[in-house]
């Protein structure tokens, strides 16, 4: 069976600044993200043939190939579920380019999360017909249904805020290491973390994502053609999506076991179709709109059993040196918050060996979108 197994290579990655407020628009931002990219692999706008993206993104196709003299377009795609799409958009182009459909992708994430309103503002699509029976209930945002989640996994397997902060910690400890961050040199402790306000408890303030104005895009060429660019190249070995039967977006209770997320249904699809398995990997970006998804994404992809997520995080296992370095940037937590993107360029940092928190000798890096969510 044909797979898509180190076919092909991201090559290069690009990002503006990450801050609360940008001026620029997001078309301008994606623009500056996906030429800083380009530039990055050293190919020219007029090669690019291939582009992906969030259907969330409103920067379309459209206006980012005529403002960026993009060539003849052979293959475009948008993936949904917001966060759960980022590492989808790469495994789009690297099935694109090799199949033919195309040979050189960009995929990119543009933002103004920070400067621009809330989603879940705009009541008039606050009632599809699930959302009926949660909405009028008091789950409004993201953070009440992962709060759900996040509680029930406390009920179960004796799960603390401390396994919590130890995930807060982790990322914002990185975060110190990298000028890039919005959290740059910004230190969090336990006393802070403990004492900071709910959000939606048991999640508090240093539970949940930034809100950040920002873009980054990165480059996906054939294994073949990697070989000529700037970098070191960064092979896709597996790629997949998982949206389990029965499942109803972050808060999974129609399903006989709600902590059962979608990250079971794609790293099933993912280690199938790899030659190791998540004992090799050697750091991991793992999506991190709340630290609650951690626990959930370390069971649903095998680093550790079920209901072990918490206790996996113990004794500094998410820090350099540790049995699982995670969000070397600082992920969504403490970098940024652009629908996961930067964890895709920051995974290429670690395998190029250039992460401002750069674990030795990384030769394998898992990637993750958002669990709860439709994810890859």
């Amino acid at each position: 069976m044909a797979t898509l197994k180190d076919a092909t290579a991201v090559v290069g990655i690009g990002q503006t600044a990450f801050a609360r407020q940008l001026p620029e628009s997001e078309k301008a931002l994606a623009c500056r993200a996906i030429l800083a990219a380009l530039h990055d692999a050293g190919i020219d706008p007029g090669e690019v043939d291939a582009l992906a993206s969030y259907t969330m993104e409103e920067t379309d196709e459209v206006e980012v190939a005529k403002a960026l003299g993009l060539g003849d377009l052979t293959f475009f795609s948008k993936v949904g579920y917001g966060g759960g799409g980022s590492c989808a958009t790469v495994a789009h182009l690297a099935a694109a380019v090799a199949t033919g459909q195309a040979s050189v992708g960009v995929a990119w994430r543009s933002r103004k999360r920070g400067s621009g309103p809330r989603p879940w503002k705009n009541t008039t699509v606050q009632l599809p017909t699930p959302a009926q029976w949660t909405r009028p209930f008091g789950l409004l945002r993201p953070v009440d249904e992962i709060a759900m989640l996040a509680r029930r996994h406390m009920h179960e397997y004796g799960t603390t805020r401390d396994h919590l902060f130890n995930v807060a910690l982790a990322c914002r400890n990185r975060a110190n290491q990298n000028p890039a961050a919005i959290m740059y040199e910004r230190p969090l402790t336990r006393e802070m973390y403990m004492t900071s306000r709910w959000i939606s408890e048991p999640l508090c303030l240093f539970d949940n994502c930034l809100e950040t104005d920002g873009a980054l895009a990165c480059v996906v060429v054939s294994a073949e053609r990697a070989r000529d660019c700037r970098h070191r190249p960064v092979y896709v070995h597996s790629a997949a999506q998982g949206l389990p039967a029965q499942h109803h977006g972050m808060v999974n209770y129609w399903n006989d076991d709600p902590l059962t997320g979608p990250a079971w249904t794609a790293a099933r699809h993912l280690w199938k179709h790899a030659d190791f398995g998540p004992e090799d990997v050697d750091v991991a970006q793992i999506y991190d709109a709340f630290t609650a998804l951690i626990p959930l994404s370390l069971e649903g992809y095998g680093f550790c059993g079920r209901g072990e997520g918490g206790a996996f995080t113990e004794g500094g296992a998410l820090e350099i040196g540790g049995r699982l370095p995670l969000n070397t940037g600082g992920g969504g937590l403490s970098e940024a918050y652009v629908h996961g993107f930067n964890l895709i360029n920051e995974g290429v940092k670690q395998l190029r060996g250039t992460s401002t928190a750069q674990v030795p000798g990384a030769a394998t890096c898992l990637v993750t979108a958002g669990e709860g969510v439709p994810t890859s």
